[in-house]
């Protein structure tokens, strides 16, 4: 039997329907909890992270005293926040484009915080800029949301 031409079609929308049905392949990126790091001391290692819908982050908890956790005023709208126990390994999914921000709470005024885009960063960049933060956060977030791409932020206040 020869193949057709609508055999051979028939073929390749089978071949297409497997395709788009096999699920893509999230990217785990990690971040390390550190004592001392190449910005300094009490830091999270990248700080700043750029990822898709669908991806995971692994903070890691390389030095004992800290912790992962969201901070408030920092996250897309409909949301959860999350925070990891202290000295913990915890694993989030990120789901929703957007900014989200985050901190060691032992660490916080000390600036050991961090910023993760989704995305294209969706809608609440102005949100996450307008968040207050203690002591060493609010310049060290203010570097890390113009990385992210909101210029606003960067400036001086």
């Amino acid at each position: 039997m020869r193949p057709t031409f609508a055999m051979a079609v028939a073929v390749a929308g089978v071949l297409a329907t497997l395709a788009a049905a096999t699920p893509a392949t999230a990217t785990d990126h990690q971040v390390k909890m550190l004592n001392r790091g190449a910005a300094g001391m009490m830091v999270f290692e990248p700080a700043y992270l750029a990822v898709q819908p669908g991806d995971t982050v692994t903070f890691l908890p390389t030095d004992k005293g800290h912790n992962a956790e969201a901070i408030a005023g920092m996250l897309p709208d409909g949301t959860d926040g999350f925070k990891g126990g202290m000295n913990k390994e915890i694993t989030v999914a990120f789901e929703t484009q957007g900014i989200y921000g985050y901190k060691c709470a032992p660490h916080y005024a000390m600036g050991m915080v961090g910023v993760i885009k989704v995305g294209d960063g969706g809608t609440n960049a102005d949100a996450a800029a307008k968040t207050r933060h203690p002591g060493k956060a609010k310049k060290v977030m203010a570097a890390l949301l113009g990385e992210a791409g909101n210029p606003v932020a960067a400036l001086p206040k």
